[in-house]
């Protein structure tokens, strides 16, 4: 029988501390455990690429594997939204859980046959997607069970404990192929898949007020905040997926002899711990001008790459790296604190200050991450491909590296536009409230 939560007023302080509290915490951390397995799966081919040479594949073939499941998982990232509205955030939970079982079996059957086809395997890493659309359900979820004041760190936690499933898979999988062979690459998280379903089934629960029509909740993809927002995020934590599964791959095909296996774990890990630390800035900054200057701050970082990736020093190249994985966790947490604040903010001024109003609010903003989250993930699929067609064209990546800092320029160039400038003595009045 389905648990569901009748009441539910987290923005009532005496509610909050009596009981909301501690469900929401509940609900947080085992919201978390399901979304990191999803991570996983859904990069997992960032390091079963490199561990494919005896399939002789080109380069560019290699990135359409690891670029395939971004691709899928974005499309998800919008259906996935509206399931938690629709059967119960608990109960989505455990289904989308339960789905990643199709592409780890898929892949731990298909690599032990040499003879497996290019075709099969770009099939298997599509399916791989299922784990990229639970980040959508996950914050669409976890959006409810938190007042508004509070909502940039929580998201940032939840965030940030799925994205560190990027950095588990490439500390874990170099040592489980190198021990037990490429299959276990997909045998290896089942059991765990097993026990975050099972978890979320008895530990989390169903909120009636997150109940909503998706026909309702996709009205919001006719707003303009919703596509701004849509383009900044593509520059955050697409930035962030896209180079974290590349990562290994461009390594190899760069610096060959260099270690770069036993530490491609270390950027996606410091994005994902730094996430919530970018929510808190946003919280108390405000997220446009924590965004602003950080996209400053990606844009000479991807500069930077560009001279250390001609250097001929993995170490260099290596750190220089970092700070992209460094402002692009930043940037995560503060572009998506600035999304339910736009949106509870509209509400407020459009139907008051009141229960009813942050509760439409809430459902806008759960409804736009969905959208946001799905064309935010597009870009790990456009750095990889723009890797490997800069490869396949040119014998290098500086192409995609020129592509990259001139993108970074325009997200600067739109947050300021949009958010932070001023016309005479007020912000823009329209859009003023994302600085909250």
């Amino acid at each position: 029988m389905a648990r569901w939560i009748a009441e539910w007023h987290p923005d009532d302080p005496a509610f909050w501390e009596s009981s909301g509290k501690r469900v929401a915490r509940r609900n947080l951390i085992f919201s978390i455990v399901a979304e990191h397995l999803g991570f996983t799966v859904w990069t997992l081919w960032s390091i079963v690429a490199t561990k494919m040479g005896s399939y002789e594949f080109s380069t560019d073939q290699l990135f359409w594997l690891v670029a395939l499941p971004n691709l899928i998982g974005s499309v998800l990232r919008v259906p996935y939204t509206f399931g938690p509205a629709k059967v119960g955030g608990r109960n989505f939970t455990v289904v989308s859980a339960l789905l990643l079982l199709i592409p780890a079996v898929l892949l731990g059957v298909a690599v032990n046959n040499p003879a497996t086809p290019y075709w099969l395997f770009l099939v298997i890493a599509a399916l791989a997607g299922f784990g990229g659309g639970n980040f959508a359900s996950s914050m669409a979820n976890i959006t409810y069970f938190y007042p508004r004041t509070k909502q940039g760190v929580a998201l940032g936690l939840n965030a940030a404990g799925g994205n560190i499933g990027v950095s588990s898979v490439q500390l874990v999988m170099p040592l489980v192929i190198g021990s037990l062979g490429l299959a276990a690459a997909g045998w290896f998280w089942i059991p765990f898949v097993v026990v975050a379903a099972a978890c979320a089934w008895f530990f989390m629960d169903n909120l009636t007020s997150a109940r909503a029509n998706p026909r309702e909740q996709l009205a919001v993809a006719g707003r303009a905040q919703t596509w701004i927002m849509s383009f900044l995020y593509i520059g955050t934590f697409g930035s962030f997926i896209g180079y974290s599964t590349a990562f290994p791959l461009l390594s190899q095909n760069l610096f060959p002899e260099a270690p770069y296996a036993a530490v491609a774990f270390a950027g996606p890990l410091i994005g994902s711990l730094i996430r919530p630390l970018g929510g808190w800035l946003a919280d108390r900054l405000g997220g446009a001008p924590v965004t602003l200057w950080n996209f400053a701050a990606m844009g000479g970082g991807v500069l930077l790459v560009w001279w250390a990736s001609t250097s001929g020093n993995f170490w260099l190249f290596f750190l220089a790296f970092q700070l992209l994985f460094l402002t692009s966790g930043i940037g995560n947490g503060s572009t998506y604190r600035m999304i339910p604040a736009i949106f509870q903010a509209k509400a407020v001024a459009e139907r008051g200050e009141g229960e009813e109003a942050l509760l439409y609010g809430k459902r806008q903003a759960s409804a736009a991450i969905g959208i946001i989250s799905a064309v935010g993930a597009l870009g790990g699929f456009l750095i990889n491909r723009a890797f490997g067609m800069a490869f396949a064209a040119a014998g290098t990546p500086a192409p995609a590296f020129l592509a990259f800092g001139v993108f970074y320029v325009s997200c600067f160039a739109l947050t300021w536009w949009c958010y932070t400038r001023t016309v005479g003595v007020r912000i823009v009045a329209s859009l003023a409230h994302a600085r909250v």
